[in-house]
């Protein structure tokens, strides 16, 4: 596939996967009086869920991870660890910078999805899915 289909699916999932990001942490936050941190920890862990299988069905469907689906993912959320840290340092500065966002965290969320884009998608087409797939 090319590269440029690739990057505009890569950031169509990434609207999906931040959908769901900041909808969970707001709706824990704002609904759940959960801790804005600890809210996005498994905010986070969900909306990856759906960014992998995304790509894993779409951005990268020509591509191949050679790997049974529950390893892909595990291997998924490792590589995306690195734009998690990103992402999770943006949104924690701009909590601390911007205490409104205490409790409307999901503008924060933005900010943290949109900085870590480019190492998401850098590790995960050049890491996990950088076999072609063959037709058998």
């Amino acid at each position: 596939m090319k590269l440029p289909r690739e990057i505009a699916l890569f950031a169509v999932g990434g609207v999906l996967g931040l959908l769901v990001d900041a909808g969970i942490v707001q709706a824990l936050v704002g609904w759940a009086a959960w801790n804005p941190y600890l809210a996005r920890v498994l905010s986070f862990l969900v909306a990856a869920t759906v960014t992998w299988w995304w790509n894993r069905r779409y951005t990268f469907a020509a591509r191949s991870s050679n790997r049974a689906a529950h390893a892909e993912w595990l291997h998924w959320l490792g590589l995306m660890s690195l734009g998690a840290m990103v992402n999770y340092g943006v949104y924690a500065l701009l909590l601390v910078g911007y205490p409104l966002l205490q409790h409307w965290p999901a503008p924060a969320a933005a900010a943290g999805s949109a900085v870590a884009a480019l190492i998401n998608f850098s590790t995960a087409r050049g890491m996990l899915f950088k076999s072609t797939r063959t037709s058998s």
